[in-house]
């Protein structure tokens, strides 16, 4: 099946945008809930969440303090933040109201919908009361719609270019979890043991990895055990090496692949020899930069390849 590059393009930045929704959402949710399990005073501030997602910049234009009120309005429903979950929503509504003739029926149906959806209640959601309740909708929506991707899609062209995007922007959500999240929350002063835990069990459930880790690790709660599960086990779908291996499969089944494949290996191979046992938190926070390179560089091959004019 031939495919124009502006319809592959915008295949790709859906899939993106959906899942950026959905882990923001993840990630919302489950800080909300380590906020109020940690005991006052101990309580991490509400800045790591706008760092995880590099968009310091962009706040401090438009809001004085890092408080809850201020960083949720941000990440939920501010318009003027083109990664909030909002208009993540609508941005991937746009891209599937373009491409709706390459597109199963449905996928329009519940893309438009959980848009108006977020329309309403976006904003409304910030506050404690109504926060769970709008968050839960956007991550079990966004599941319907990969599930509907999944199970009624040809696996053809259209299909590759989504699942391109869908695994890119999840292996950079989950790096930027690990380093920022774990960086920032365990940083100089370290925490009793009990938050220490609180801290990693968020943090795996922000992936929904907890019952997968336990089943496969154990019921313990090792940090190093835990890196080294998010970033190297490849039948966790969240992990690194599981969607580093996505890429690297699709990729395979596309011409002009040779760009973006040769930097998802070089992203491999640089996974396999990283070792959170016995790494630093400055050498685990220089080799997840190391990674965001690499997939900075996967997604500009990808636009050079397929979505770019020709150079002359």
């Amino acid at each position: 099946m031939r495919l124009l590059s502006r319809v592959a393009e915008r295949l790709y930045w859906m899939a993106r945008y959906m899942e950026r929704a959905e882990d923001t959402a993840r990630l919302t949710k489950t800080y909300t809930h380590l906020v109020m399990d940690i005991p006052r005073g101990s309580e991490p501030g509400w800045d790591i969440l706008v760092q995880i997602l590099d968009g310091e910049p962009a706040f401090e234009k438009r809001y004085r303090a890092y408080n809850e009120q201020n960083v949720l309005k941000f990440l939920m429903a501010d318009q003027g933040n083109p990664s909030s979950i909002h208009q993540s929503i609508k941005a991937a509504r746009e891209n599937v109201r373009t491409t709706r003739d390459v597109l199963p029926a449905e996928v329009w149906e519940h893309v438009n919908e959980l848009y108006l959806y977020s329309q309403e209640f976006a904003e409304k959601s910030v506050g404690r009361r109504n926060r769970y309740h709008f968050l839960d909708q956007v991550v079990g929506r966004c599941q319907v719609i990969s599930g509907l991707v999944i199970t009624t899609m040809c696996r053809d062209n259209s299909y590759r270019f989504m699942a391109l995007g869908h695994m890119l922007e999840r292996a950079d959500m989950t790096t930027r979890i690990v380093d920022v999240g774990a960086g920032s929350l365990l940083s100089d002063k370290r925490p009793d043991a009990a938050v220490e835990s609180l801290i990693w069990a968020n943090l795996l459930q922000s992936l929904s990895a907890m019952s997968n880790y336990r089943r496969t690790i154990g019921p313990m709660l090792e940090p190093a055990l835990i890196v080294d599960f998010i970033f190297k086990d490849d039948t966790l779908p969240r992990s690194l090496a599981f969607c580093l291996k996505g890429l690297h499969v699709e990729l395979s089944q596309l011409k002009n692949h040779k760009a973006p494949q040769k930097t998802v290996q070089r992203a491999r191979r640089r996974l396999s020899r990283f070792h959170a046992e016995t790494a630093s938190r400055e050498e685990l926070h220089q080799f997840i930069d190391m990674i965001q390179l690499d997939l900075t560089g996967v997604s500009e091959s990808i636009s050079e390849s397929w979505f770019l004019p020709p150079s002359e």
